[in-house]
């Protein structure tokens, strides 16, 4: 079944995770999520130390969709941010994600340089300008099972009717999936699926502007994917446990507790296959 009918399967709800880097990717891989998310938010955070508003380039997005893609076992939705600039941008961004691996992609229609859709001070450009994106997508993708998820942030910019308007206008231009990011309570997100026809996304974001809904009620109203993408937050509470215990008592104390040994995590990346290849091309 190609990715485009299997979005259509009525009934189901598709639970995609985020992933900073190829580690996360094995590790989400022992668990056979349906689709894996390479987050803007995320890799500006892991890989630049940085907030998500529009600092991360184009460039080091595709090498981390690249890299996270060489170990997958899930299809991956990439964060195109705003497309990087305009349509022209936006084909450069379908060429460069179809080369690292991605099905996938989710623009959105804030102005350069964007924010994080749950910050403060979004900007959005004219909805003219961003259907021209969607319409450069469709005509530069190789296959129609590279996906387009159209975000809008104007919920929050300009409120719910137009943001209504936008999803509606975004979905006749191509868009295969619509995102109307941050949702601010059950009633709007019971209200878009009956506004706007066609797949949607919803965002869950761990104390950011939406209702955190159990993917249960949010199938039951409609949606098609769920998007969890706090990665970060698990793993930068792990670590500040790490370090601290090692600052505080110069060992390992209770962190050890939440560790893998070295032979575990030897497994997890795979050394057994390395070994083997090892034994068969030896003195060969």
């Amino acid at each position: 079944m190609s990715l485009r009918d299997n979005i259509r399967t009525p009934g189901r709800l598709f639970q995609i995770v985020s992933v900073h880097n190829a580690l996360a990717a094995r590790i989400a891989g022992e668990f056979g999520f349906d689709w894996l998310s390479v987050g803007g938010y995320n890799v500006s955070g892991s890989w630049l130390g940085l907030p998500d508003v529009g600092l991360l380039t184009l460039s080091e997005q595709a090498e981390a969709v690249r890299r996270i893609a060489a170990v997958a076992t899930a299809p991956i939705i990439a964060d195109g941010d705003d497309g990087y600039g305009n349509y022209l941008n936006v084909m450069r961004l379908v060429r460069e994600m179809e080369r690292a691996g991605a099905s996938a992609i989710h623009i959105e229609d804030q102005v350069l340089p964007k924010k994080c859709g749950h910050m403060k001070g979004k900007r959005i450009v004219p909805a003219r300008d961003f259907i021209a994106k969607i319409r450069a997508f469709v005509d530069t993708r190789r296959s129609e099972d590279f996906l387009l998820v159209a975000r809008t942030d104007a919920l929050a910019v300009e409120g719910f009717a137009a943001a209504i308007d936008r999803a509606g206008a975004y979905r006749e231009a191509g868009a295969d999936v619509i995102f109307v990011e941050a949702i601010t309570s059950r009633e709007e997100a019971a209200e878009i699926p009956r506004r706007i026809a066609g797949p949607l996304l919803y965002n869950w974001v761990y104390k950011g502007l939406s209702p955190l809904i159990p993917l249960p009620e949010l199938q039951d109203l409609g949606y098609r994917f769920v998007l969890q993408a706090d990665v970060l937050y698990a793993v930068s509470f792990a670590l500040r446990e790490y370090f601290g215990e090692l600052k505080r008592t110069g060992s390992y104390g209770r962190a050890a507790e939440r560790m893998l040994s070295f032979d575990e995590f030897n497994d997890l990346i795979g050394l057994a296959a390395i070994e083997a290849a090892e034994r068969t091309y030896e003195g060969t």
